[in-house]
């Protein structure tokens, strides 16, 4: 598939420490999409490990909220907590900047407008802590299966492989840009061409490739066998 930008690999190993108070949000829009904003270090995330942590990233508009909501309907809420890093992210930034949270947690044009925006703030937060959002989603998270559908950088897969080992798969949506463009994908400067959306383009071995161009039957049975093995680590 045709990569949108170019980007260069690195390897960076980082984790660093969050002191951000807790408080419990559940997205609307999306049954049980949770995030949590707790303080504490890697070692303090180990007290219940998941068994699967699924890294789902992709390109805008192939996707991956959808291919998530599917795997936490098929696997129930008590089961499947679907998280998303640009969760914190959107809340910080709104506080900071004085915006409508619950607004910039849709898909509607507010959140556009400030989409570039958000991601050169959000770069700088990484820049300082490149584990600072991957802390905040994942605490008081207590079902076995977590899906983390909105991974974006190597930062991020790195993060996770440190904390969780062997129970990360990575997981990646596909779609022509044909079908994405169907579904109101157009390029934009300064959105499609840096890391939030090229960061995994290269330098990541995905586990799973989950082609997801509208063919009902092709997702099915393909979501049929991540399911498959999900049930077997369970």
């Amino acid at each position: 598939m045709k990569s949108d930008c170019t980007t260069s690999d690195s390897n960076p190993r980082r984790g660093a420490r969050s002191s951000d108070p807790p408080a419990r949000m559940v997205c609307p829009g999306r049954a049980h999409v949770l995030w949590v904003c707790a303080g504490g270090g890697p070692r303090s995330l180990m007290a219940g490990l998941p068994r699967l942590v699924l890294l789902l990233s992709g390109k805008r508009k192939s996707g991956k909220d959808f291919v998530a909501e599917e795997l936490q309907h098929r696997l129930g809420p008590d089961v499947c907590a679907i998280l998303q890093l640009s969760g914190p992210l959107k809340e910080q930034y709104a506080k900071e900047h004085g915006l409508d949270f619950q607004r910039l947690l849709d898909a509607s044009d507010y959140k556009e407008t400030y989409r570039h925006d958000m991601i050169r703030w959000g770069e700088e937060k990484r820049n300082t802590d490149p584990g600072f959002f991957c802390r905040i989603v994942v605490e008081g998270v207590t079902q076995p299966v977590w899906v983390v559908s909105d991974t974006r950088r190597l930062s991020d897969v790195e993060w996770f492989q440190d904390v969780y080992g062997a129970a990360v798969q990575l997981v990646r949506v596909v779609a022509t840009e044909e079908t994405r463009k169907r579904r109101n994908w157009v390029f934009i400067v300064g959105v499609d061409d840096t890391e939030s959306e090229c960061g995994l383009d290269q330098g990541v071995t995905f586990d799973w490739v989950i082609t997801n161009d509208g063919d009902e039957l092709s997702l099915d049975s393909q979501l049929e066998k991540l399911l498959h093995f999900i049930y077997s680590k369970l």
